[in-house]
């Protein structure tokens, strides 16, 4: 009986003396995890059987267009397209948004392309860890994940300010909030309708994905018809004259349309969520690039068509700084009612993208739950509803208590860095995937380098055109840096991609003309290296943009996102080092999941079948 009083105990000091003689390994674990890879094969059957189930596939491509909308048409563009016009871009401003449109096109092909060729939950997640290892990803991933945390917890604040002033005509935004004395300064207006939001969309995602799409539609639509709204109304009631009067279309000039395009471009953001329903979509290969892309062309045309109604009802000069198309239209119009009717859209839209954003995060910390860097719990699927239920419980915790206590500039200031960083990553992840791990490429070297000098010189023109005064000095710089990325780009285009894309036909000349010896062990791999539904055309262009424009974008955030990002990733790095490296290792190298073997052996029959049924799929096709 003594022995057995005394066990917990002793487990106890044992787990201690483990992890003591872990963290003495330290360093060798952390040389051979962190640039540890699994294959696509790998992720999309071994490691994403690790749920215990799977999540249901039921979305199709107009579920995926409705998140996508959802996701981005939140409260963004009544933020910032007054204070835009008014300080950086004129009327002019709805050039920034083509501007800021074409960077998160760019951005969302690369999601695209991945997601297409990797239908998991991981998103960004997976496809660095994929492409680039295991610390990358999880960098990538944690970035991702807290950015998510914050921002909705941001955007479930604002919804009670929304409500308070735009709805019901409150003068106060903090009215609905209640102060505790004693409580840090901008933590001390306790928000409980921003913590009720919270609960039931979480409520929602937990019952069912389909189900949460189904609401997400319902207010996608009618956010949309609010937008046109505001649009017809705006053109109705404006004038042309306003575009070019008092100052031109482009008062500011070139740099102030620029600095504009930065400034709305974080009203894009939320796009990425849609690429983590991979999972959940009948026929990935076709709804995600029409979900992805088509979501961000339609949310590039409404927005750019509100900016022309609000600089055609008002003159740029005169256009106020906040509350702009309330009070464009009490002003102008005489249409007191109106404000209410923007805060109604407005409160509508932040319901939807914060379901659209919840969906998402969830997801992440599943995948990254299946890789043992958080603990497993966080990876299990519900057998019933195919939703990841702790994950999302545990998230929409932490998102309330972050929007119970924080004020909002505060959550602010700590968002936008992490995610520009991810959209980077993955561009670049997704060069170094097609023309070294995919392709026929055998210039790992060379894909890296040419990598590392398009950064360089991309963050030497962010800096010039930041820092520099307008001068011939800087306009110098600039088409000196910003040439020599596109030539940079061209050389790695014709020594790189043109003998790869060369190669890639014979091989698949090869294949058509041998596909009567194809045999059944070799079906997985010709499946694998023949073809792919969906690939981002032009390439490396489109990728090398985005690189780019990314950078460009991080040079434009204030001093303080930096700091923050610092300390964040420095935690991020501590927590990989104390505890993430860890458990993959004792995971993936000492192989103590229970049952991963069985599932192994399992997933490579079931892929051999997969694989063989998609070769005949393409011989059929061909022979037509």
């Amino acid at each position: 009986m003594a022995a057995q009083g005394g066990g917990p105990g002793n487990n106890i000091c044992s787990s201690l003396r483990l992890y003591v003689q872990a963290l003495r390994q330290t360093p060798q674990r952390v040389r051979k995890r962190m640039l540890a890879r699994w294959s696509p094969a790998e992720e999309l059957n071994r490691v994403r059987l690790r749920s215990g189930a799977d999540m249901k596939r039921k979305l199709e491509w107009y579920d995926l267009v409705a998140l996508g909308l959802g996701g981005m048409l939140g409260v963004g563009v009544f933020v910032t397209t007054g204070e835009v016009a008014l300080k950086l871009s004129g009327p002019a401003v709805f050039i920034s948004y083509i501007l800021a449109g074409v960077a998160a096109l760019l951005s969302s092909l690369c999601y695209t392309e991945f997601s297409v060729e990797i239908p998991v939950a991981g998103g960004a997640f997976s496809y660095l860890r994929i492409t680039f290892g295991e610390f990358v990803g999880c960098f990538g991933g944690a970035n991702i994940l807290m950015e998510y945390v914050l921002s909705n917890a941001a955007v479930a604040r604002s919804f009670t300010e929304y409500m308070c002033r735009g709805v019901f005509g409150e003068k106060s935004p903090n009215l609905w909030r209640i102060e505790v004395e004693g409580l840090w300064e901008g933590y001390n207006m306790l928000d409980f309708p921003a913590v009720a939001l919270v609960a039931l969309l979480t409520l929602s995602l937990c019952h069912g994905t389909k189900e949460s799409c189904w609401l997400n539609l319902v207010m996608t639509l009618f956010h949309v018809l609010f937008f046109g709204f505001v649009i017809v109304a705006g053109f109705w009631n404006g004038s042309p004259k306003n575009l070019v009067e008092p100052d031109g279309l482009i008062p500011f000039g070139v740099r102030g349309v620029v600095d504009g395009a930065a400034r709305v471009y974080f009203s894009y953001i939320g796009y990425d969520s849609v690429s983590t329903m991979a999972e959940e979509i009948k026929n990935p290969s076709k709804s995600l690039p029409i979900g992805i892309a088509g979501s961000v062309l339609v949310v590039s045309a409404l927005y750019c068509l509100m900016a022309l109604a609000l600089c055609a009802m008002t003159p740029y000069n005169e256009i106020s700084e906040s509350a702009s198309y309330s009070l464009a239209f009490q002003k102008i119009v005489g249409w007191e009612w109106a404000s209410n009717v923007v805060g109604a859209g407005a409160s509508l839209g932040i319901v939807a993208s914060l379901l659209v954003a919840m969906l998402g995060q969830a997801r992440y910390l599943c995948v990254i739950g299946r890789t043992r860097l958080v603990p497993y719990w966080f990876a299990k699927v519900h057998p019933s509803t195919g939703t990841p239920l702790n994950a999302t419980i545990f998230l929409g915790i932490c998102t309330a208590s972050i929007a119970l206590f924080t004020e909002l500039e505060i959550v602010i200031e700590m968002i936008s860095i992490g995610t520009l960083l991810v959209f980077y990553l993955v561009a670049n992840a997704l060069v170094y995937y097609r023309y070294v791990m995919k392709g026929s490429s055998s210039h790992p070297i060379a894909t890296l380098l040419f990598l590392l000098l398009l950064s360089i010189l991309s963050l030497g023109f962010s800096l010039s055109w930041k820092l520099l005064k307008v001068s011939e000095e800087r306009w110098w710089w600039l088409a000196l840096l910003g040439g020599a990325s596109i030539i940079i780009t061209a050389i790695f285009h014709y020594w790189v991609v043109l003998p790869s894309h060369i190669n890639n036909i014979n091989d698949h000349q090869y294949h058509c003309d041998h596909q009567s010896t194809i045999t059944q062990s070799s079906v997985a791999a010709a499946a694998a290296s023949s073809n792919i539904n969906w690939a981002v055309p032009f390439m490396p262009w489109p990728a090398a943009a985005s690189v780019f424009l990314n950078i460009f974008l991080m040079t434009t955030l204030k001093k303080k996102s930096f700091q923050r990002f610092g300390i964040c990733s420095s935690l991020i790095t501590l927590f990989y080092v104390l505890y993430g490296v860890h458990s993959t290792y004792s995971a993936e190298e000492d192989q103590v999941l229970e049952g991963d073997h069985l599932d192994h052996h399992q997933t490579i029959a079931d892929g051999h079948l997969h694989a063989n049924s998609d070769i005949q799929q393409i011989i059929k096709v061909e022979v037509n």
